[in-house]
């Protein structure tokens, strides 16, 4: 998943992009203590990916917090 994806994502839709990362990567863990899995490097992707999103979470965070807020002078 590239980053310019997920800047086009909602942060809703980050966050439940980011519910399944952990999922998978949870799943891939315990499968690997058990027996072998086919890609091994897949968790090391999923690692990068849980970085990406949390990354463009707190960049968006970050954004929303410098809009200037306008004030009515009367």
């Amino acid at each position: 998943m590239k980053a310019s994806e997920l800047r086009e994502m909602t942060q809703d839709e980050i966050l439940r992009k980011l519910a399944e990362l952990r999922d998978e990567q949870f799943k891939l863990r315990l499968r690997r203590g058990a027996e072998d899995i086919p890609n091994p490097l897949r968790l090391r992707m999923l690692r990068h990916d849980v970085a990406r999103c949390l990354t463009v979470l707190r960049s968006k965070e970050i954004a929303a917090e410098a809009k200037p807020v306008e004030k009515n002078d009367e």
